[in-house]
C-alpha cells in the first residue's frame, strides 16, 4: 500500500525499450503490453503534476558486462533499435524528461542519475520496468543505499521468471519501500 507520495517525487522507468519489450518473454505476472500501458499512464500523470520523469535504457558495455548480458539475453547481436525507448513511452516524453543509459543492472551505477535527481531535490522515486528482479531491483537497491524513499508500481513491472518476480515483490521490495498499483500511485500523486 502506498501511504504517501513526497512533494519531490520522480518517476523512474527501467528498460522499457524495444530490444527488451519486443522479446516478448517478460510475462510474469503482467504482459509487456500491460506494463507499457500502465507505465504510459504514470508518465502522463507525472507530467500533469509537473514532476520529473526518468527514462532509463540499457546498452551492455564491453567485457564482463557484455558477458553478463549474454547470460540474460543470449549471445545475440542486438538490432540497431535495441536501446530505443518503446513507442508507447517515447510518444509521451517531453522536454525536461531525463534520459539515462546504463551499462549494468542498476541505473545508479556509473550514470548521472543520482546527480540529476539531486539537482531537482528529489526525495522519492516511483519505480517500474522490465525486469523486476534485475533492472528494477538493481535500481531499487541503489536508490535505497542513497536514501531515497521508494514506491513500486507493481503493475508497471514484469519479469521473465515468475518466481524471481514474486521474490522481489514479496521479500525485497517491502523491506525498502512501499508497493501499490499505478492507479493507487496516480491517486496519491493527485492528492
Amino acid at each position: 500500500m502506498i501511504t504517501a507520495i513526497d512533494q519531490n517525487t520522480a518517476l523512474v522507468l527501467i528498460d522499457l525499450q524495444k530490444g527488451i519489450s519486443n522479446m516478448g518473454r517478460a510475462t510474469a505476472p503482467h504482459s509487456v503490453g500491460a506494463v507499457l500501458e500502465n507505465a504510459a499512464r504514470l508518465v502522463d500523470a507525472f507530467h500533469a503534476a509537473n514532476r520529473p520523469v526518468v527514462i532509463v535504457n540499457v546498452v551492455p558495455a564491453a567485457g564482463a558486462a557484455k558477458l553478463r548480458a549474454e547470460k540474460s539475453f543470449g549471445a545475440m547481436t542486438p538490432p540497431p533499435d535495441f536501446a530505443d525507448i518503446s513507442p508507447e513511452i517515447q510518444t509521451r516524453t517531453r522536454a525536461g524528461d531525463i534520459f539515462v543509459t546504463k551499462r549494468t543492472w542498476g541505473a545508479f551505477h556509473d550514470t548521472p542519475l543520482h546527480a540529476e535527481l539531486q539537482k531537482r531535490g528529489v526525495t522519492q522515486i516511483v519505480l517500474g520496468g522490465i525486469s523486476t528482479s534485475i533492472g528494477v531491483e538493481g535500481t531499487a537497491r541503489g536508490a535505497f543505499e542513497r536514501g531515497y524513499n521508494i514506491a513500486f508500481a507493481t503493475d508497471a513491472m514484469t519479469d521473465t521468471d515468475a518466481a524471481a518476480h514474486a521474490h522481489s515483490l514479496q521479500n525485497i521490495f517491502p523491506r525498502i519501500g512501499e508497493l501499490g498499483s499505478s492507479a493507487e500511485i496516480i491517486a496519491r500523486l493527485a492528492s
